[in-house]
């Protein structure tokens, strides 16, 4: 029967890099953005302990469903470095389920919206659901100011409460 070392094991950024799937430089950038911790070992090489496969695995699904490297950061952060357990997943799951929730609502009503709005505030449109009277957004900065408003989760743009088809 083998012998079972009661060692933790270690791995080296090559092997993170194999077990879960992404490639050495971007093992690296997480590292560089906090999301991911390593220590060095004596010859100074990198040695990430095996919990970092499951971070490395919830920082890939975060990114898939759109969530911003800051906003995964932030979540990780409130974690102990050990292994994510299941209740700490399901923590973190809820939290983006609800933001996922908003950004669904908000892309379902940009594409309904989709084919009246070029959301540039332009006026070109004579029934722009995101009318922009007077061009009281130019003031804000360029690009289309609602929209810009609207993804960042900010509140309502100056110019929004003036118009005449809200």
């Amino acid at each position: 029967m083998p012998k079972v070392s009661s060692a933790p094991r270690v791995l080296s950024v090559g092997e993170v890099a194999k077990r879960s799937g992404v490639a050495v430089s971007t093992i690296h950038y997480y590292e560089d953005k906090g999301l991911i911790k390593s220590a060095r070992s004596n010859g100074n090489q990198r040695r990430y302990g095996r919990g970092v496969l499951r971070r490395i695995a919830i920082i890939r699904i975060a990114k898939r469903a759109g969530i911003p490297l800051k906003t995964i950061k932030a979540h990780l952060d409130k974690l102990p470095d050990k292994a994510i357990s299941q209740e700490d997943w399901q923590h973190i799951s809820q939290a983006w389920h609800d933001m996922l929730n908003q950004r669904i609502t908000s892309l379902l009503q940009l594409r309904d919206e989709l084919g009246g709005c070029i959301g540039c505030g332009c006026l070109s449109l004579a029934d722009c659901p995101l009318r922009n009277p007077d061009d009281v957004l130019a003031a804000e900065g360029p690009g289309a100011r609602i929209l810009i408003h609207q993804a960042q989760d900010d509140p309502e743009p100056s110019g929004k409460q003036d118009s005449p088809n809200r």
